[in-house]
């Protein structure tokens, strides 16, 4: 009885193993995705893709000098009049006290062909012509940890190991404004990391609450990891690989041509539809009273909203304004901000989103406040937006009607001749410039965001709104039919 319990016992054995032998070799096989050692080479890209793979996969920009680099390499693209950004692939590890990030490779390793310095030194901002705010800027070193600093590796032991990227960032400069916070910050981060799909671990210079809190959902929206403060975590973290600093596509843009996966505007567009969409529907919808009443307005009166400010950038006539509106056949409601300034966050920028989705017009006279265009759901039946200001390539559908220089403020302090309401463009140009595009942004920031306001035209005014009302009209009769 108990030779014959050995043998079944030797038999279920046999299968067993033998079982997890051709398992084994099923998954290989097929490619089945197998864990790969931290560090290990080609950590990022697909297996038998070698150490190119890991770096390529770090950098997602076409025709990049940084695209093909081998493992455990530094490298930095600073052809980019606006911004640097570097990559190191291989075992990278903070080092708190010099704000440094180092790379230590295998043991024994003669150094790669083609590998780039020992040591590079970048401040992870995109306005790097800018050199006041640049001097602001906290530099980042990154090197290749030197002979013997391993075998007394206790000062760069692993206190946390991390299975992803570092993106170093900072939350510094004019990331306070919230134009700044989505044109310099977040969106050329989404640029840079998207395409890891939020597996990569932010770390942040500048770091505060306040930036963390009011942006809370785009951070998360881009990493699926805790966010470290660079500057007061003192631990050792380690990583796979880093990237430190950001591309740059242009103001508020995404160039696809420049990025392996074509990505455009509309995909960031819907990175953020998606971190904010889920959050205003949790919340009821949020967006506070107007938006509440603006659900119940009268179904066959499009809905307007005035987005209002306080001491710049003010409709001075804004009371006429709302009774015009309501004239022309519109449903009307003012949104204050939350300070009065639409260039700062609102305590919750999914109520920015949720306004968007109730109001099938919106107004405001924000030159550079365009931001909210991004983080803002498709208005209703083909909706509008009207507003002074910068052309953007968002895709989204608007008015930019052409204020007579009457209409501003500035005509009350400056001559019709004056070189400030006569031609703006060519006053907003750095002195000496020709190129149209090189504005002094002190100049522009000091007149034209915070030295004007607008007293509109009613008689004008009402032309563009009775116009935009019957478009609206017709829209919504082709999208819902005849009564």
């Amino acid at each position: 009885m108990g030779d014959a319990a050995d043998k079944n016992k030797g038999k279920w054995l046999f299968v067993a193993v033998f079982s997890a032998v051709i398992l084994c070799i099923l998954l290989y096989a097929s490619g089945f995705p197998m864990p790969v050692p931290y560090g290990a080479a080609g950590f990022f890209g697909p297996r038998g893709a070698g150490n190119a793979g890991a770096l390529a996969r770090l950098d997602n920009q076409v025709h990049s000098p940084c695209s093909s680099l081998p493992d455990h390499t530094i490298c930095c693209d600073r052809s980019d009049e606006n911004a640097d950004v570097c990559f190191m692939s291989g075992d990278v590890r903070t080092d708190a006290a010099s704000l440094s990030l180092l790379l230590f490779p295998p043991r024994a390793r003669s150094p790669a062909a083609g590998a780039t310095a020992e040591e590079e030194r970048i401040r992870p901002y995109t306005r790097k012509w800018d050199g006041k705010v640049m001097g602001d800027i906290q530099e980042v070193r990154l090197r290749v940890a030197r002979p013997g600093e391993e075998a007394a590796g206790a000062a760069h032991r692993c206190d946390v190991r991390h299975d992803a990227p570092v993106h170093v960032v900072t939350a510094g400069g004019y990331n306070g404004n919230y134009f700044h916070a989505f044109n310099d910050g977040f969106l050329p981060s989404w640029v840079t990391v998207q395409h890891l799909r939020r597996r990569v671990v932010l770390a942040v210079l500048s770091y505060s609450p306040r930036w963390a809190g009011a942006y809370r959902e785009v951070i998360s929206g881009l990493s699926g990891y805790p966010v470290i403060d660079l500057l007061r975590d003192t631990r050792t973290h380690c990583f796979p690989g880093a990237i430190v600093g950001t591309r740059f596509h242009g103001y508020l843009a995404v160039d696809p041509a420049r990025l392996r996966d074509n990505k455009t505007i509309v995909d960031f567009h819907r990175f953020l539809a998606g971190v904010y969409e889920p959050l205003s529907q949790s919340q009821g919808g949020g967006g506070g009273e107007p938006v509440e009443r603006a659900r119940q307005h009268h179904p066959r009166r499009p809905r307007l909203g005035i987005v209002s400010r306080r001491g710049t950038r003010v409709i001075e006539n804004q009371a006429a304004v709302a009774e015009l509106e309501a004239s022309v056949g519109f449903d009307v409601d003012v949104l204050e901000t939350g300070n009065g300034n639409a260039m700062a966050p609102p305590p919750l920028l999914s109520a920015v989103y949720a306004w968007r989705g109730v109001f099938s017009l919106i107004y405001r006279n924000e030159p550079l406040g365009l931001t909210q265009i991004y983080i803002a759901q498709p208005l209703r039946h083909a909706g509008q937006e009207i507003w002074m200001g910068l052309q953007t390539t968002s895709g989204a559908r608007r008015q930019d009607p052409v204020f007579a220089r009457r209409e501003s403020s500035l005509s009350r302090e400056y001559s019709p001749e004056h070189v400030v309401v006569a031609d703006p463009e060519r006053a907003k140009r750095r002195q000496g410039s020709t190129d149209e595009g090189d504005w002094d942004w002190d100049f522009v920031g000091r007149v034209y965001l915070n030295g004007q306001n607008v007293s509109l035209d009613l008689a004008r005014f009402g032309e563009t709104l009775a116009r935009m009302h019957s478009r609206l009209l017709r829209q919504r009769e082709r999208e819902e039919g005849p009564e």
